[in-house]
């Protein structure tokens, strides 16, 4: 259901600004008098505005932040500035405009379990970035950059000191020294050449490199030696990277091990200035975690658990980092439409949510250690952190504001979730530790602490931090050990898609003769012509029967899947004979319609005159399920409210599934308001209407927008019957909501945390699942002899009595099996001193109720040195228990040390504490033999 318009990527002219747009603002007052912490007042969102305008004023044009997630396959999150211009560097497709300038949303996960320990580490960071596409290189690049760093404030600068700025060149770059040195006037002994590992950059792939030019900033001798940054990194801070991509490489690994094949035809610019890094240097601080964005969320927490920041806990200090980063990155995913989840995007959110929550609790259970009562313990504080990090960024990235109320709320749904894991998690964690001590051990396994950590979402320093509580230590080697080969899999698996961006080169000139033209809208048969012809990443001038390729049309009816709905099917024919079967229909960067097809006959050719055609019954009925998906959400915001906003959505013939935000699930009453609303707007017949306008506009009609799109500047509305539905939507729909047919909820489920899901079929499939149920139900009435409408009241009769005899049965079997259990007493021999009391019980009994009985038998025998032993035969399965009584055990017997020596003999394991342990095996033969050997073993 989403606006198949582009995301915010670079092809948006219309969403730019340039230096001749009459919007570009005004620079804001940013006052520096000096670096000292106490005396500056600039803010973050200053030195962005102030970098774009200095860009803008040299003639550049405004490329808005793209979403975090691109269509890329190399590329888990949008990571470096440059990411959404690769197409045009990369000779994809041709740039819009000559240079431009953009302040990139980024994310970088690799080091997630360094961030907090350091300062340096972050997940989420701001790249600013001036780019050319063949227009201006060194010259211009480095004098943009010294320019807006050196000059004063009044002038558009930042003010810094040029006496404090380093700048580094590749090894062999003269030019860039010279330009430095003569023309930027930076005296030769601050300027520093390096080799391809700190001054030469690449994508890691073949394709555009060159060397580049960084520029550091000297914080003063209190932060290390002296010698520019080839002496000390920590006391020179890099703040800039300008590369000059001007040379082709080859295949090769790491930074420095591949070969340089060439110049580029075009020569290109590609900066990235850190806006954290220079907000520090402005802001006088020493790191990130202390600028004006970052530290009123660490101030929040420290409000919340009690705990302060900087005050000589490390591992306090630590926590409040982890908080501030990961809760400001998990509120921009979020937005960007990243829900919670188990594997991908959603599992990397996932845990910097329970990172934060986690870091709250140790932080909340040191204040109670202290005698200290703080408000995280006993309220959630998800919600407070994430509405603090919307305060402090929405004033750059507005649609934070716009979608706080999601952003929270799936926020909390998480922290809400995670609560329960962490007692899940404690649990377990328990059981691991009694294993641990009944096996007398003091250490936690390796394999225990990786399966609290990747099965059950358990952080690793909390299991360290409850197994130091518990007096023991956990395997740490053992866990780094499964957590390398994990990651060594990831590794391998992102290897693995490198270089998909490559086959996408084959579609540059077609991408640059302009999109495809949908005609789908108004008519299901359309005349088009062939512009190209792939197949294995090669164009081909002709195809015949039994290949199957893509095929490019400049014009076509058929739906490329997007926004929820799936793609239409159909044929491609020429006057020459050929046949085409199209198999699905992609978009290549929403604007090339790709056709994948079959040859089912002829020869098709390049250049070729056809018919491209819709499977007429196939578009009616994913017509019918799109539609009706309108229909299920704007019933469900009318029996839930108007937070029950969109999270996703599938649509195919017959078939709806739509995944909304809810707090829990639905009742059986609201899913049949649901089901009875959206059948009642199906019966009123109300037009469908489809126009374009402008998105402001759109959304002051009160038209829904998909929460995590980003939308182009024209916008597709669909109405249906006035008020009762209007969305932003790119798909195929009904003319009127009669022709959906009948709607019929099927299921509604959990698919992430404050994510449920409604699935439904429309049209003939809901016809024919009604038929269906309905004549189960009369086989049900049928066989019970009974009208169709006592047949719920019957079937209800019926468990009852089955619950109530099984209980009975429950009830006969346990006193059978008291009844046997105690007349092993009368039973038992004496081995040594000791009793073994023991056998057989009838089959059917399970571990629990031997263990009870067990229980029971030692406290029968309690004044005695003695020894239960039971087993049973239940689902194929012979479980069995060992108790032993106090004397016993002074004695030197223990439950845990039997169970293991007898196990064996009845095809299984077990294990326990010393005084009771218990197993589990598939030989129930072997019961004798294994009662000999435990008077064998108690006799020693």
């Amino acid at each position: 259901m989403s606006q198949s318009s582009p995301r915010r990527e670079p092809r948006r002219r219309a969403a730019a600004r340039t230096a001749n747009d009459h919007r570009t603002p005004t620079i804001p007052e940013l006052t520096i008098k000096n670096l000292s912490k106490d005396e500056t007042t600039v803010q973050t969102h200053d030195i962005r505005k102030r970098f774009l305008d200095h860009f803008i004023r040299a003639g550049h044009t405004e490329v808005p932040s793209a979403s975090l997630i691109l269509d890329d396959p190399n590329l888990m999150f949008v990571n470096a500035g440059m990411v959404p211009f690769k197409p045009y560097f990369l000779g994809q497709q041709t740039p819009p405009y000559s240079r431009a300038t953009s302040v990139q949303k980024c994310v970088r996960t690799l080091d997630i379990d360094e961030v907090g320990v350091t300062t340096r580490h972050n997940t989420f960071f701001q790249m600013a970035g001036n780019f050319s596409f063949g227009d201006y290189f060194k010259r211009e690049a480095i004098t943009f950059a010294w320019t807006l760093l050196t000059n004063s404030v009044e002038d558009g600068g930042y003010g810094i000191d040029p006496q404090k700025l380093w700048p580094t060149v590749y090894l062999d770059d003269d030019e860039a020294e010279a330009i430095w040195r003569d023309e930027i006037g930076v005296p030769a002994e601050r300027i520093q050449r390096r080799g391809m590992k700190d001054n030469y950059w690449s994508m890691g792939v073949p394709g555009p490199c060159g060397p580049c030019s960084e520029i550091f900033y000297d914080r003063g001798p209190e932060y290390g030696k002296e010698g520019g940054p080839e002496a000390d990194e920590d006391r020179y801070i890099e703040i800039w990277n300008l590369v000059f991509m001007q040379n082709e490489r080859g295949e090769g690994g790491g930074k420095d091990n591949y070969e340089i094949l060439g110049p580029l035809p075009k020569q290109n610019i590609d900066t990235g200035m850190g806006i954290e890094r220079v907000a520090c240097l402005l802001q006088g601080v020493d790191n990130v975690y202390e600028t004006d964005l970052l530290k009123p969320i660490i101030d929040l927490a420290s409000e919340l658990t009690g705990r302060g920041y900087g005050r000589g806990a490390h591992d306090d200090d630590v926590r409040f980092r982890v908080i501030a980063d990961h809760a400001r990155t998990a509120a921009l995913l979020i937005c960007d439409g990243v829900l919670p989840g188990n594997d991908g995007r959603g599992y990397v959110l996932r845990r910097l949510l329970r990172r934060v929550v986690r870091s709250v609790r140790l932080l909340t259970s040191a204040s109670e250690a202290a005698g200290v009562t703080p408000r995280a313990a006993s309220e959630p504080t998800m919600g407070a952190l994430i509405g603090r990090v919307i305060d402090m960024m929405a004033p750059s990235y507005p649609e934070l504001e716009e979608r706080r109320e999601q952003i929270v709320s799936t926020a909390v749904g998480e922290e809400t979730s995670f609560s329960k894991t962490l007692a899940a998690g404690s649990k377990l964690f328990t059981d691991a530790a009694t294993a641990t001590k009944a096996a007398e051990r003091s250490t936690i396994s390796g394999d225990d602490a990786f399966t609290l950590h990747d099965t059950y979402g358990f952080p690793i320093d909390l299991t360290l931090e409850m197994a130091a509580e518990a007096g023991l230590t956990v395997d740490q080697h053992g866990f780094t050990a499964l957590m390398a080969e994990q990651k060594s899999r990831a590794k391998a698996d992102a290897t693995a898609r490198k270089t998909g961006h490559t086959d996408l080169s084959v579609y540059r000139d077609l991408l640059d003769r302009g999109p495809t033209e949908f005609t789908g809208f108004g008519e299901l048969v359309s005349e088009a012509r062939v512009l190209g012809l792939v197949a294995d990443g090669a164009r081909l001038p002709a195809a015949g029967a039994g290949q199957e390729l893509t095929v490019v049309l400049d014009r076509s009816p058929l739906y490329a899947e997007s926004g929820g709905q799936i793609a239409d099917t159909g044929t491609i024919t020429s006057s020459a004979g050929a046949r085409l079967t199209v198999t699905d229909v992609q978009k290549l960067n929403k604007t090339l319609w790709l056709h994948k097809v079959r040859v089912d006959e002829g020869e098709i050719t390049e250049g070729e005159e056809v018919l491209a055609s819709v499977d007429a019954a196939w578009r009616h009925g994913a017509t019918q399920g799109h539609s009706g998906t309108h229909m299920v959400h704007a019933a469900l915001r009318q029996v839930l409210g108007p937070n029950a906003t969109q999270a996703g959505s599938l649509n195919r013939p017959g078939y709806l599934r739509f995944d909304f935000h809810a707090s829990g699930p639905l009742s059986e009453a609201q899913r049949s308001e649901i089901e009875e609303i959206s059948n009642a707007a199906v019966e009123a017949d109300y037009r469908v209407n489809t126009f374009e306008t402008g998105l402001a506009e759109a959304k002051a009609m009160g038209a829904l927008a998909l929460f995590g799109e980003n939308y182009g500047d024209e916008v597709r509305v669909v109405e249906i019957g006035g008020p009762f539905s209007m969305e932003l939507c790119g798909g195929t729909h009904v003319s009127s909501s009669a022709q959906i047919g009948p709607i019929t909820v099927i299921g509604e489920s959990s698919v992430g945390s404050g994510v449920r899901r409604v699935e439904a079929y429309v049209g003939m499939d809901s016809f024919r699942y009604l038929s269906k149920e309905r004549a189960l139900l009369a086989g049900l009435a049928s066989s019970l002899k009974v009208p169709s409408e006592e047949v719920p009241g019957r079937v209800e009769a019926l468990v009852t009595r089955l619950r109530d005899a099984e209980k009975e049965l429950e009830r006969i079997r346990a006193e059978a099996a008291r009844n046997a259990a105690s007349g092993l007493i009368d039973a038992a021999v004496t081995s040594g001193s000791t009793l073994v009391v023991g056998g057989r019980l009838p089959d059917g009994i399970d571990a629990g109720d031997l263990r009870s009985l067990a229980t029971d038998l030692r406290g029968k025998v309690a004044d005695k040195p003695a020894v239960i032993a039971l087993f049973s035969s239940a689902g194929g399965k012979v479980p069995f228990v060992i108790a032993t009584t106090d004397s016993a055990r002074e004695a030197g017997i223990k439950a845990g040390d039997l169970v293991k020596q007898i196990a064996p003999l009845v095809g299984g394991r077990g294990g326990g504490k010393p005084d009771l342990a218990q197993g589990s095996g598939t030989d129930a033969s072997g019961t004798d033999a294994a009662m000999d050997r435990i008077r064998e073993l108690v006799l020693r």
